[in-house]
């Protein structure tokens, strides 16, 4: 049914994920708690991983994640594609690429409209003839706010960007194709943007994403023996409190993140990028 990351994956360059220096404590009111609808808990046969959704960027796909993992339908699946460097790919019943959920296809959500309400954060570098920065702890693209003076509903152009542990939804050759596939990113890779649905990032667990068996890139990454599955995937706000991670993020708008990506950006020089702007998190609870 659906054999997915087409053709575009053919020319994909990797570039590693770069942490911060440490630099002064957060303030308490520099974090802000991740809603626990938008806190997808994935546990797996190689550890768990936490990803904040982006419904600001894609509703549709965040409300399709969220609808899947709370009826249980992710249980067992397979990372039925492993590409070492690249990116993880699950969320087919037949474990093949080619199977997807009984929910109708959904319609690609390549771009969105940000308001002022987004809480977009800007981080400069790296994005000629654009604005970057996060949404959230989603790296983006967008217009800058100027431009929402000239628009007749205040909001300007934005799109989600393939970096390092950006959650995306996998597709067939028709963009409106999506279903229920998605797959986790293991580095950057440009290619993707603006030709799939970006629509969270990985919180915790980038390593265990990493840790998951691969495939052959004779095969397309397909792994053909006893593949990585999860074992169980929900919203956090779906799980019993007494097993209901926290997650704090730090604020992307708060000084001392923005602090942290100046050294960063000092010590990148030229090669910093919005992608080099990874999430600094807390977890708590189960």
């Amino acid at each position: 049914m659906k054999p997915v990351l087409v053709a575009l994956l053919a020319a994909l360059t990797v570039s590693p994920a770069t942490s911060f220096a440490q630099t002064a404590a957060p303030a308490a009111g520099d974090w802000r708690t991740v809603a626990p609808e938008n806190l997808l808990v994935i546990d797996s046969s190689k550890g768990r991983i936490l990803v904040e959704l982006e419904p600001r960027a894609a509703p549709r796909h965040a409300e399709r994640i969220r609808t899947l993992a709370d009826q249980g339908f992710y249980d067992g699946h397979k990372f039925h594609r492993v590409l070492t460097g690249f990116m993880a790919q699950t969320g087919d019943p037949l474990g093949t690429g080619q199977g997807g959920s009984e929910l109708p296809d959904l319609a690609a959500e390549f771009t969105f409209r940000r308001g002022r309400d987004a809480g977009f954060a800007a981080i400069e570098g790296g994005m000629p003839n654009a604005v970057s920065g996060l949404v959230g702890s989603l790296p983006v693209q967008t217009q800058p706010d100027a431009q929402m003076m000239v628009t007749a509903d205040f909001r300007t152009d934005a799109s989600g960007l393939f970096c390092t542990g950006v959650l995306g939804m996998a597709r067939a050759g028709d963009p409106n194709s999506a279903n229920s596939q998605f797959f986790l990113m293991m580095g950057d890779n440009a290619v993707l943007n603006g030709n799939y649905t970006a629509f969270g990032r990985i919180l915790e667990g980038l390593e265990v994403v990493r840790s998951l068996k691969a495939g052959p890139e004779a095969e397309d990454g397909r792994v053909l023996d006893s593949p990585d599955t999860m074992t169980r995937v929900r919203t956090a706000a779906a799980l019993p409190e007494a097993e209901r991670p926290v997650v704090r993020v730090l604020d992307a708008r708060s000084a001392t993140y923005q602090a942290r990506i100046a050294e960063l950006r000092t010590s990148r020089g030229r090669q910093f990028s919005v992608c080099d702007a990874q999430p600094v998190v807390e977890v708590t609870g189960a």
